[in-house]
């Protein structure tokens, strides 16, 4: 699916304070960014970013990075994000003083404009505790399979990325590409934690399960929700 260009979108993000700039400054050092020692969680593939936002807002001892290719859909990411903190009754937390200013109402959530493919690039080893996939694009031809997010070649990038216990979490309702990330886990030397072909009715993995706007969608369609967890083989 060819994606709409948006011509202010550079723009947008250019100017908004939670979308990182020069990324790649920042190796090393992102806990430094938040002011703070807590642990790291990364989308890639964020979307229009409610699965993100939903999350740092609930939980606030967690920093979270929101890792989005393509600029358009960044923007409807940071227009999610502007809206959720003006009515954050819609993120099922507390209501917040109307005199806080909107980019301190999320203060531990960043977005970055960038390719999955160089991911080392931006965070150095042990830098990220846990990754999330979710309905990442299938790239359906057999010749276009290393571009897949839960390929073994990815897997090899978030090895360099993730702490010694790190994870992997995948969702999708696409049958085959699950089938697909199910073989790749083993094929890059990776442990998988779990996994269901049908989440919304797996009592332990659904428990806490934060929805995104295509999980909601495909959902009410009645197409199964799949979901794995995968860790890394080896210990640091």
């Amino acid at each position: 699916m060819r994606l709409r260009n948006i011509p202010r979108a550079r723009g947008v993000l250019s100017a908004h304070p939670i979308v990182m700039k020069d990324e790649t400054i920042y190796k090393g050092r992102w806990q430094q960014e938040f002011g703070n020692d807590h642990p790291i969680h990364m989308e890639i593939g964020m979307g229009k970013g409610r699965f993100l936002l939903t999350l740092a807002a609930q939980n606030p001892q967690i920093n979270y990075i929101g890792i989005e290719r393509y600029s358009s859909v960044l923007l409807r990411a940071v227009e999610g994000y502007e809206g959720y903190c003006g009515r954050p009754g819609l993120l099922g937390v507390e209501e917040l003083p109307e005199d806080l200013h909107i980019y301190e109402k999320l203060p531990k959530l960043r977005f970055v404009c960038m390719d999955a493919v160089d991911l080392a690039d931006v965070f150095a080893p042990g830098e990220v505790e846990r990754i999330y996939l979710n309905f990442s694009d299938p790239w359906p031809k057999a010749k276009h399979a290393k571009r897949r997010l839960p390929s073994r070649q990815f897997f090899a990038r978030y090895d360099k990325i993730l702490a010694g216990d790190g994870r992997v979490e995948f969702k999708t309702d696409n049958k085959e590409l699950f089938a697909f990330a199910l073989e790749e886990v083993e094929a890059a030397g990776w442990r998988l934690v779990s996994s269901t072909w049908d989440l919304h009715h797996d009592p332990v993995l659904c428990e806490g399960n934060v929805m995104t706007e295509y999980e909601e969608k495909f959902s009410a369609l009645g197409n199964p929700i799949c979901k794995l967890v995968a860790e890394r083989g080896l210990p640091w």
